[in-house]
């Protein structure tokens, strides 16, 4: 049995009558003179399901919830509860396929099957496929995910070997084989209103491996909170007794566990959205490291306080998703040109696509927005194959500055120092929070409370996010990848809008997904995001 951490569980608390916290991504395909269908989905997905634990695991929950959910394997496992077939209605254009992937993201999935679903989206335009796929967050982050979308995926059309275990599955080189090139910017109708928006490229893949030393650490600390015995990784079902036993401990050392947690998160204190603002925050965080021997010196943070915007507040149960495709190169281009990372050019997008946003609708605060940008710390070795090991760095986002060459400035100055924080901040602190409070308040009151922060004090305004991709072209059942779109979770904290990023194949594949009451027009969004990249090029070209 695996049993999920306090990080996993929240993922699940989170949910409610209008908040779902499935991760999911778009693929386009080419699909290879009809070979994309449901029997072909079917046979593969049965045929490599091993090869990822999120595809085959389902929640057992501990009796009223007295203790964190277990993994454990699904004894009546059936594809007909996670495989599905949709026909879009003429003209099938991308309007329409955005609609009906919003219908399907906004629904919660069910818990008592695997926490996944497939949906094969026929009827576009040009002869393409689409492949919708969402798995709940609770069983993955970002590694681990790229590693279940790496075991469905063939470098070559006829490539359909899997292998027997998951130890023996093939990880997706980090360079493309001999003879593949990515996409030209004009492969896809996408690029033509889309944007640059890859919030997290190399850099903080750079940031995530600095953090690794730390991460090995702070996973080892989560882990004590569990039993630490061979059947913690089995895939059977823990019994009754076992499971209330383990409740039993878990609520007798939990005072313990809860003051660890807190002395570990209030080292960071200063650091922490919303928290860093209250009066005496940077004196009780530098108390909390001189009291746990920390001697690093910890880089100063910008004050860290979300403004109101029309994109936070209570979420609806509605979803609106737009999607779209900008080439690298141009991004790369300007970071060249104007002697910065890729990710400083891409936060400055965001900043200039949501400032443009706010100033049409006279909504622009005085104040910086602040991004949250999950940062994945597993550690190198790690092959849990399910389950979270992430983190957050958090920026202000300088939309309060009117100048182009101006703002680039600002963003790559705040991300710079975000990111010196973030190097020598403790990798666990999104742990350590979710590990204060007993299991069963923690369950209880997660969605009042999410609910109550987006009223009274948002943490952030919006939370970006990407992972890094091949850069080659990939295969599902013989047709091609031509676009991998992820989309992503929007909640009462975290904003009303989220965008998550997606490079592959020479193109960097971004899906924004809002709540329609606080998000308008989405596809507007991608339009001020392309045309913030044009300035930025601009810039170079004057």
């Amino acid at each position: 049995m695996r049993q999920l951490t306090a990080l996993d569980a929240q993922f699940l608390n989170v949910e409610s009558a209008t908040t779902t916290a499935h991760v999911a991504g778009l693929a386009i395909l080419d699909p290879a003179d009809g070979a994309v269908t449901r029997d072909a989905l079917a046979a593969l997905l049965l045929e490599r399901a091993h090869l990822s634990p999120a595809l085959s695991l389902r929640l057992v929950t501990v009796p009223f919830g007295l203790d964190l959910p277990y993994w454990a394997a699904d004894p009546a496992f059936d594809i007909g509860n996670h495989l599905f077939e949709t026909v879009l209605p003429e003209p099938g254009d991308q309007r329409r396929l955005a609609e009906e992937v919003a219908r399907i993201h906004a629904r919660r999935l069910d818990r008592a099957h695997p926490l996944w679903e497939m949906h094969l989206i026929r009827g576009l335009a040009g002869g393409l496929v689409a492949v919708y796929t969402k798995v709940h967050h609770a069983a993955i982050d970002g590694v681990t995910g790229a590693e279940t979308l790496a075991a469905l995926l063939d470098l070559a059309p006829g490539d359909r070997r899997a292998p027997a275990s998951r130890a023996g599955a093939t990880v997706v080189p980090l360079r493309a084989p001999t003879g593949t090139r990515g996409r030209t910017a004009g492969s896809t109708d996408a690029s033509a209103a889309a944007t640059g928006a890859n919030a997290i490229t190399a850099e903080a893949s750079a940031v995530a491996a600095r953090a690794d030393a730390i991460t090995a650490g702070a996973s080892a600390a989560s882990a004590e909170t569990h039993t630490a015995s061979a059947a913690q990784n089995s895939d059977d079902e823990p019994g009754l007794v076992r499971m209330l036993a383990g409740a039993a401990v878990r609520n007798a050392t939990q005072p313990l566990l809860a003051l660890r947690s807190v002395v570990r998160a209030a080292a960071d204190l200063d650091a922490i959205p919303l928290v860093s603002t209250l009066p005496g925050a940077g004196l009780i965080a530098r108390t909390a490291r001189l009291v746990s021997g920390d001697r690093h010196e910890r880089p100063e943070v910008p004050r860290l306080a979300a403004p109101r915007t029309p994109f936070n507040g209570p979420v609806s149960a509605e979803r609106r998703v737009s999607f779209g495709s900008v080439p690298l190169k141009d991004v790369k281009s300007v970071a060249k040109a104007n002697g910065i990372s890729v990710n400083d050019v891409v936060m400055t997008l965001c900043a200039s696509a949501l400032r443009a946003w706010l100033v049409e609708r006279d909504a622009l605060p005085e104040e910086p927005l602040v991004a949250a940008v999950p940062v994945a710390v597993r550690a190198g070795g790690a092959r849990e194959g399910v389950g979270n090991r992430i983190s957050a760095m958090v920026a202000p986002l300088p939309t309060n500055v009117a100048g182009t060459r101006e703002r680039l400035r600002a963003t790559g100055a705040a991300m710079r120092a975000a990111k010196r924080r973030f190097a020598q901040a403790p990798a666990s602190w999104l742990e350590d929070l979710c590990s204060v409070l007993p299991v069963p308040i923690t369950a209880l009151a997660t969605p009042a409370l999410f609910r109550l922060a987006s009223v009274a004090f948002p943490p952030v305004n919006i939370i970006v996010s990407n992972v890094p991709g091949p850069q080659f072209p990939l295969y599902l059942c013989g047709g091609r990848v031509l676009s991998y779109y992820p989309l992503s979770v929007v909640s009462d904290v975290g904003g009303g809008l989220n965008i998550t990023c997606f490079s592959y194949d020479g193109m960097l594949d971004f899906g924004v997904v809002a709540c329609p009451e606080r998000v308008d027009d989405v596809w507007e969004l991608l339009g001020h995001l392309r045309t913030a990249l044009d300035e930025l090029l601009n810039l170079d070209r004057a």
